[in-house]
């Protein structure tokens, strides 16, 4: 059981982590929106009806839907989505984005770790680049879990950052380089008081599941598979692929 003083040291780190992503949202959501626009848009959304579950709509929780790239997915695909995010920022850039693209999804501010919605409420959890970032991964997941119907489908694509050091130098098209010294010194100091980052990845991830009652599988690295826009570069970490079953 967590301590007060846990709990404290936690909620301070949360505000950290939001003030961060409030500050990036402009450029992150600029990033997104170049995704949507090119071919990678279509790579990822092969890749994914791939692992989705039968039936039409799928209710899907987009978890740090961030600059609403997976709504927007989703919505194309005619699917009932809410995105969730923690970042009141990131979340007026998804629904600017939304509406760009002419999509329709239910935005929510909401901790990724402490889910407002009943048990299995829905048929597909879906997060990109998020877990990395929690102060704690463990509870999201049994959140993640709660709120997911038996046989629904975890989708978590995110990379093992932990010993990673980000920097602004090195190749300047890359889509994370130019965010500003403070920022990235930010992100670093953020990322090394994070637990998850004394974890291996995606071993960490795939036993915890496991245990909580999903039948894993993972993919070590998908960017081949979802990266083909020659114009956007990204940070030379690989990103795994989590595809995770509810079995009980």
């Amino acid at each position: 059981m967590k301590t007060q003083e846990m709990l404290a040291k936690e909620e301070a780190l949360e505000k950290r982590i939001e003030s961060y992503w409030d500050k990036r949202s402009p450029a992150f959501s600029d990033v997104r929106r170049r995704e949507l626009a090119g071919v990678d848009a279509a790579l990822w959304q092969q890749l994914i009806e791939r692992r989705l579950p039968e039936g039409s709509p799928l209710r899907v929780l987009d978890v740090g839907t961030g600059a609403g790239f997976f709504a927007i997915l989703f919505s194309r695909l005619r699917h009932t989505v809410t995105g969730i995010d923690m970042s009141a920022g990131m979340l007026a850039e998804a629904q600017k984005n939304l509406e760009a693209f002419g999509c329709r999804a239910e935005l929510r501010k909401m901790n990724a770790q402490q889910l407002d919605f009943s048990d299995a409420s829905f048929d597909v959890v879906i997060s990109r680049n998020l877990t990395w970032t929690l102060p704690d991964a463990m509870q999201a997941y049994r959140e993640w879990h709660r709120v997911l119907r038996v046989g629904g489908i975890l989708l978590n694509f995110d990379s093992d950052c932990g010993q990673t050091i980000f920097s602004t130098e090195g190749d300047q098209a890359c889509v994370h380089a130019n965010i500003g010294d403070r920022l990235i010194a930010e992100c670093n100091a953020i990322k090394d008081e994070l637990r998850i980052s004394t974890h291996r990845r995606p071993v960490w991830d795939r036993d915890i599941l496991t245990a909580l009652g999903f039948s894993v599988q993972v993919d070590a690295d998908i960017a081949p598979l979802v990266h083909g826009d020659d114009r956007l570069h990204y940070d030379d970490v690989p990103l795994f692929g989590i595809y995770a079953k509810k079995v009980r």
